[in-house]
C-alpha cells in the first residue's frame, strides 16, 4: 500500500513541475527561472503556497498577494497524473517500463494541453520521446538481453508518420505537422502493430468528441479541434489496457 501511495504522490509533484511546462513551453520561456509567481502580479509564489493541490484549496484558487483567481486546471493536471502514475506502475511495477513509460506519459501530458490550448506540439518535446525510447530500447537490450527490434521500430516510425503525412496531403493541411512528428514517434517506441492500434483509437476518440463538441455547438466547423490530445489519450489506453481492448475487439467482431 505504501508503495502505491508514493506512486500517487510523485505523480502529483511531477504533475505541478508539468503545468509550469504547460504554460511557459509555448512562451518559449524557460522552465526553470524564473520561480513560480502570479501571472497577475509578479509576486514569487512561497514555498507553501506551492504545495500541489493543497495550497489549491487552502487558497481557494486564489493568489495570495492580488487575488487573481488561478485555473481549476492546475490541480486538476497534479490530480490526473497522480493517479496515470499508479495506473502505470500497477501495470509495470518497479521496473526499467514503469520509469521510461511515465516519462513518456509525462511528455503525452504536456502534449494534449499545449495542442489544446495553442494547437501546436512543441518540437523540443517530441524530439525527447525519440531519445528517450532510443534508450529505453538499448537498456532493455543491455540489461536484460531484449533484442533491440530495428525493424518493428522503424516500420512504426514509417508507417506512422507517413499515414498521417498522406491525410496532411489529401485533406490539404487537415492533419498538422506537429501530428506526423508525434505519431512518428510513437511509433518508433511501439513499433507499427502497436502504431496501427493507436492511431485507430485516437480516430475514434476524435472523431466521437468532434461530433459531440459540434452537436452542442462547443464547436463550429470552423473552429480548428486539435488532434494531439486524441493521440495523447489513445497511447496511454495502449499503455495500460492493450490487451483488453484486443480481446474486446476480436470478440465483438469475430
Amino acid at each position: 500500500m505504501y508503495i502505491y501511495s508514493l506512486a500517487v504522490i510523485s505523480g502529483i509533484l511531477i504533475g505541478s513541475f508539468l503545468n509550469v511546462c504547460i504554460y511557459r513551453m509555448p512562451k518559449n520561456e524557460s522552465i526553470i527561472y524564473p520561480a513560480s509567481h502570479c501571472s497577475k502580479c509578479n509576486e514569487s509564489l512561497k514555498p507553501f503556497d506551492l504545495i500541489p493541490i493543497f495550497s489549491y484549496v487552502s487558497l481557494r484558487g486564489k493568489c495570495r498577494y492580488c487575488s487573481a483567481e488561478f485555473s481549476i486546471r492546475y490541480p486538476m493536471i497534479e490530480f490526473l497524473t497522480g493517479i496515470i502514475f499508479l495506473l502505470v506502475f500497477y501495470k509495470y511495477d518497479l521496473s526499467i517500463a514503469y520509469f521510461f513509460h511515465i516519462a513518456l506519459v509525462c511528455i503525452l501530458i504536456c502534449i494534449t494541453f499545449i495542442d489544446y490550448d495553442h494547437q501546436i506540439i512543441p518540437d523540443g518535446l517530441v524530439i525527447l520521446g525519440f531519445g528517450l525510447g532510443l534508450t529505453y530500447k538499448f537498456l532493455l537490450y543491455f540489461f536484460i538481453n531484449q533484442p533491440i527490434e530495428v525493424l518493428n521500430s522503424l516500420l512504426g516510425f514509417l508507417l506512422g508518420g507517413g499515414f498521417f503525412l498522406l491525410i496532411a496531403v489529401i485533406s490539404n493541411g487537415g492533419m498538422g505537422g506537429g501530428d506526423i512528428k508525434l505519431i512518428a514517434m510513437l511509433g518508433f517506441w511501439f513499433g507499427w502493430r502497436d502504431i496501427i492500434l493507436i492511431s485507430f483509437l485516437s480516430f475514434i476518440i476524435g472523431s466521437v468528441i468532434s461530433i459531440a463538441l459540434l452537436a452542442t455547438k462547443v464547436k463550429s466547423r470552423k473552429d480548428v479541434i486539435p488532434f494531439g490530445p486524441f493521440i495523447g489519450v489513445s497511447t496511454l489506453l495502449v499503455i495500460l489496457y492493450k490487451n483488453y481492448i484486443l480481446m474486446s475487439y476480436m470478440n465483438l467482431f469475430m
